[in-house]
């Protein structure tokens, strides 16, 4: 029974580490207190599998090992699944919303690789997305509300089977208008 044990947890491991992590943002952040001030470290990070499978977090700790740790664990359980096409690019232009930042994300052709800055990037890249055009284009480019605002835009991503569906007609008129 322990060798089976054993193998469950091969396995569970197995399948947590097919996801790759990166750390966007790490900063000191401190409290005012009575005996003075308390500094700790909060750390966001992006956690994908290269394949349509993307997540973000957020930790806090008194070390970066602690925190990054922590936002990992936070990611890997804010996974949201996005449609690509043909795995390299996104289906429509959209535009992503978080309280005053606005992201930007448009398909692109196959080689143009990831055109993106600030902390669009690693979430793109986590994603598995090979070419696209990636902007902020207006409010905060504060690393937590840019990562926000770039998973509102992926979160309204549709393929054109279901923009069909929604709306009643074949995939071809989706296409041709």
């Amino acid at each position: 029974m322990s060798e089976e044990r054993k193998d469950f947890n091969k396995n569970k491991e197995n399948k947590e580490n097919k996801f790759f992590e990166e750390t966007v943002n790490i900063k000191r952040v401190s409290k005012t207190t009575k005996g003075g001030r308390t500094f700790s470290l909060t750390a966001l990070s992006v956690v994908g599998d290269g394949e349509g499978t993307v997540g973000y977090g957020k930790g806090r700790g008194s070390e970066v090992p602690q925190a990054t740790k922590k936002a990992a664990s936070h990611a890997r359980r804010n996974l949201i699944k996005v449609p690509l096409r043909k795995g390299r690019t996104i289906h429509f232009k959209v535009v992503g919303r978080y309280k005053g930042t606005r992201v930007l994300l448009k398909p692109a052709a196959p080689g143009t690789g990831n055109i993106s800055g600030a902390a669009v990037r690693p979430v793109l890249e986590k994603l598995g997305v090979k070419d696209i055009f990636g902007k902020v284009v207006r409010g905060s480019t504060t690393p937590h509300n840019v990562v926000k605002a770039t998973f509102d835009a992926l979160k309204q991503l549709k393929t054109p089977f279901e923009i069909a569906r929604l709306r009643g007609i074949s995939v071809e008129k989706v296409f041709n208008g």
